[in-house]
């Protein structure tokens, strides 16, 4: 079997974070309310609220900036669902998970696994994208998704790695590790 043969792909982009997504569509709403704001100015007293008048009221046009920005930010948003994160591959007896632009390369040679596990992540949307962090004794690759696959090496290093694909990297990596410590 030839080494170049990629057995398993993934690629996963920088857009479909969960955390992201939370973060730039408050900052867009922030911006519509301040436009919605600019546009109608007179104060606002609910029951347990009391919005003051908009501060700028004798500038034209003040709150359009709002709405360009808002507008902005969801553009960005769209744009970076086109933008690689990591990419995945596995070849025979190797793992190569590159990140984008200036990121190195990472290869996991897979006669040294001695441990492999599928897992589930914790419910929470407030997980950020990372590649290459290392923590604990634990490096993490994780861009979107619910689980991970935990390798473990022969000097005790762990590499946990969030995949769309969970099912078929596991099982792609269980016979390459085995083969190739055999």
């Amino acid at each position: 079997m030839s080494k170049d043969v990629i057995l398993f792909q993934e690629k996963q982009y920088m857009g479909h974070n969960r955390f992201s997504i939370v973060i730039r569509s408050m900052l867009a709403i922030f911006c519509f309310v301040g436009y919605y704001w600019s546009q109608n100015p007179k104060p606002v007293q609910v029951s347990f609220l009391r919005i003051g008048s908009y501060p700028i009221e004798n500038v034209d046009e003040s709150g359009v900036i709002f709405f360009i920005l808002g507008l902005s930010i969801l553009a960005f948003s769209a744009g970076l669902t086109y933008i690689l994160h990591i990419n995945t591959k596995v070849l025979h007896g190797v793992m190569i998970l590159d990140g984008f632009w200036t990121a190195r390369k990472v290869k996991i040679d897979l006669k040294n696994i001695t441990g492999l596990r599928k897992i589930r992540y914790k419910k929470n949307i407030f997980r950020r994208a990372v590649y290459n962090l290392h923590n604990k004794g634990i490096i993490r690759f994780y861009t979107s998704g619910e689980d991970f696959v935990e390798l473990t090496d022969n000097s005790g290093l762990i590499y946990r790695i969030g995949s769309q694909k969970i099912d078929e990297l596991y099982a792609i990596l269980k016979k390459e590790i085995k083969i190739t410590n055999n």
